[in-house]
């Protein structure tokens, strides 16, 4: 039941996907996501909707405007894909549920959060407080708790705390993120946010081994490394913190 959930999600979650683009081109730059449609960024042409299929028309073009012949970001068939997977895999996880569909809706955020942090180093509030209030409210009516509220206050906080410690670490943006992770991930959101940190640190040790002491002022988007936890947490969390309780 789980898989053919999936399979069936998967699709529509393409389109999701699609839609995710416009939001992470158009949001931070504060334009409407509903008109005009989509256009190419180069020569402004409207794209055709056989160009504008999920993947399959970035892949035939080439990753080039069939107008101009400007580059197409990756980041058009990468978000697209990412969230058919997730989508794909919350349903998979949770089957055809209330859970797998604020789990959907919470990965679909994490993607596009992700996305603009990647480009453009920065956490709209515009899409993560509104996003961090319907899942606060989706987690509170499946499953009612006070457990939710909890994490996400905690979870904030924490993060505040190391940004006032180390502003130059992460920003206010990243605060609001750990908000939103724990409004959906309820008391594993310290995987979260561990798990997010370690991954950070990858980058964080290339940057130091090729570029030494000048690393320190080279910025790295930690929203998609807490993304990255956020999403360990979801699909492995409660396990993991059993596992660990137990060693203990």
């Amino acid at each position: 039941m789980g898989l053919a959930a999936a399979g069936i999600a998967f699709f529509p979650a393409l389109a999701v996907g699609s839609f995710l683009n416009v939001v992470a081109a158009r949001v931070p730059l504060r334009r409407s996501i509903a008109s005009p449609g989509s256009a190419c960024m180069g020569c402004g042409t409207p794209i055709k909707w056989y160009d504008n299929v999920p993947v399959l028309s970035w892949l035939l073009l080439r990753g080039r405007c069939r107008s101009c012949g400007a580059g197409i970001s990756w980041r058009y068939p990468a978000v697209e894909l990412a969230t058919a997977v997730l989508v794909g895999a919350c349903f998979w996880k949770f089957g055809l549920t209330w859970e797998a569909a604020v789990a959907s809706f919470f990965c679909a955020v994490l993607v596009v959060l992700s996305a603009i942090d990647v480009e453009r180093r920065i956490v709209p509030n515009r899409i993560v407080l509104p996003a961090a209030a319907v899942v606060l409210v989706g987690q509170t009516l499946v499953h009612p708790s006070v457990e939710w509220l909890a994490a996400g206050l905690g979870g904030s906080l924490f993060l505040f705390l190391a940004a006032l410690a180390y502003p130059r670490g992460m920003g206010m943006g990243d605060v609001k993120l750990a908000l939103l992770l724990g409004f959906a991930v309820g008391r594993t959101v310290p995987i979260a946010i561990f798990a997010g940190t370690l991954f950070a640190l990858v980058p964080s040790a290339v940057l130091f081994a090729r570029h030494g002491v000048a690393a320190r002022k080279m910025a790295i988007p930690f929203a998609p490394f807490l993304a990255l936890g956020g999403l360990l947490a979801l699909f492995a969390g409660r396990p993991l913190l059993h596992a660990y309780l137990h060693l203990l």
